[in-house]
């Protein structure tokens, strides 16, 4: 391959996952905010007959959005929001092929002496690996408590982010963290959100009733996915300014200190 080819395939791929990112996390968001209006309405006004809804204006019109507990249209109007996640995935990952699983990008030799196939093999586990650990710690009894399930994810990610910096380039430790975290966020959506919403449809369809339960979890690993969207957009940023981020020498620490930002400035985007 060419070098300008490569450029322009680093250049084109990641438009592409920039610009999924930016849907897939932004209707995150406006559900997400969506969720908490709703919530507030229902507070302020208890005794109010039927649903809240919520007034807005955009593009020179209003929108009334209501929240339903029962399906009132075929299943097949429903509209989904799915495909963003795996776009962004996806693109990502064929970045990572492009910028650093093909390159001299991924391992650095004063950092540790193994070989380009070996850290691509770190690589992937790490991915693969990342996702199950939450997953399961999610479903252990460390997920029935906030803060006990965020000191666990704050001590993963330091333990994550000291081993990589350890192993991989600094540029490369940073975005694979970041990559670990974008794979959770998009196997939330896939393997726990969707499934959860497809039942939803069904059981409404059916006018059955609903495992509270499925969408209490689909609703928690969503608001996750909002807590770790900030870090992640930190990471990704952080390849422009090397000297104070993945080039210094508390890397690792910094990186850290960068989720807990994150997480901060995702809490107050939530709370809005």
């Amino acid at each position: 391959m060419t070098s300008s080819l490569r450029e322009w395939l680093n250049l084109l791929i990641r438009w592409f996952h920039v610009f999924a990112a930016i849907m897939w996390v932004g209707q995150t968001y406006y559900f997400t905010w969506l969720d908490g209006q709703f919530t507030r309405a229902a507070k302020s006004a208890p005794d109010e007959a039927g649903p809240p809804s919520i007034w807005m204006v955009h593009s020179g019109g209003f929108y009334q959005v209501g929240k339903r507990t029962t399906l009132e249209v075929a299943p097949g109007e429903v509209h989904w929001f799915r495909w963003e996640a795996l776009m962004t995935w996806l693109s990502g990952l064929a970045l990572l092929f492009l910028v650093y699983y093909s390159t001299s990008g991924l391992i650095d030799p004063d950092v540790a002496a193994i070989s380009q196939a070996g850290g691509v093999l770190i690589a992937l586990a790490v991915l693969c690996g990342g996702w199950l650990v939450y997953d399961l710690a999610l479903r252990s009894p460390l997920g029935q408590s906030e803060v006990a399930f965020a000191t666990f994810s704050l001590a993963a990610i330091a333990l994550l982010a000291w081993g990589l910096t350890h192993v991989f380039s600094g540029r490369a430790a940073y975005i694979h963290v970041g990559a670990v975290m974008g794979t959770i966020m998009t196997a939330n959506v896939w393997f726990q959100i969707l499934p959860s919403q497809r039942k939803l449809i069904a059981s409404a369809a059916a006018g059955a009733k609903f495992d509270a339960a499925l969408s209490a979890q689909a609703k928690l690993r969503s608001k996750h996915n909002t807590f770790m969207a900030v870090p992640v957009v930190f990471l990704m940023i952080s390849s422009h300014f090397p000297v104070a981020t993945y080039g210094d020498r508390y890397n690792w620490q910094i990186l850290v200190v960068l989720v807990l930002l994150g997480w901060g400035a995702a809490k107050i985007i939530r709370e809005y």
